[in-house]
């Protein structure tokens, strides 16, 4: 059992899947809410059961699956529908990752959550021991989404903008990694922090 729990998050490309790929390497359990903001909704769940009766019928496939691009229609652009969405899918995401971090083996777990700060930060987590947030230079992030997602500038602006600031984001890390770098550098950096928080479990416990 793990009481000491660490969220991770940061901006689009700003390299957190690989900080968490490289704990994982180190035996460390990640809980990705991407992945159980999917089961939240899969077919035959109470949580897509919510969606229907909030949204209707026309959000579902032929074969009972959510249809996320019908989904995406009903609440782009409309604020309240964004909320109803997110009021269905963030509480069952919540504790998906608390139940799964906390029934890991080791002497802490990861939740990685991507919209941490855009989410209710600190407030909507407060079993997060601490808060590692993977940094990068606005101007860093934008040529890396450009590269990877092959769009302009513009969007790959519109992309960051969309989510919340770096300085919000840094105003609630309690650790930091700043990945301006060559990637073969995260490994020193994440074993530096595994011990910490290995040392940091322990006097808990």
């Amino acid at each position: 059992m793990s009481e000491f729990i660490v969220g991770v998050t940061g901006g689009v490309a700003s390299g957190k899947s690989e900080v968490t790929r490289r704990f994982e390497a180190l035996g460390v359990v990640v809980a990705d809410a991407d992945v159980a903001a999917r089961a939240a909704v899969e077919a035959g769940s109470d949580g897509l059961a919510e969606v229907v009766a909030a949204f209707g019928a026309d959000v579902l496939t032929p074969d009972g699956q959510l249809d996320r691009a019908a989904m995406r229609r009903h609440v782009f652009g409309d604020e309240a529908a964004r909320r109803r969405l997110e009021a269905i899918v963030h509480p069952r995401v919540r504790a998906s990752l608390r139940a799964r971090c906390e029934a890991a083996n080791g002497p802490y777990a990861i939740a990685a959550i991507p919209l941490l700060a855009e989410g209710g930060g600190r407030d909507a987590y407060p079993w997060l021991s601490r808060i590692l947030v993977v940094d990068v230079p606005v101007d860093v992030q934008r040529a890396r989404v450009m590269a990877r997602d092959r769009v302009d500038a513009e969007l790959a602006q519109r992309m960051i903008v969309a989510q919340a600031t770096r300085d919000q984001r840094l105003a609630i890390a309690d650790d930091v990694i700043v990945n301006d770098g060559p990637i073969e550098r995260l490994a020193s950096h994440v074993a530096a922090l595994d011990r910490r928080y290995r040392a940091l479990a322990a006097a808990q416990g």
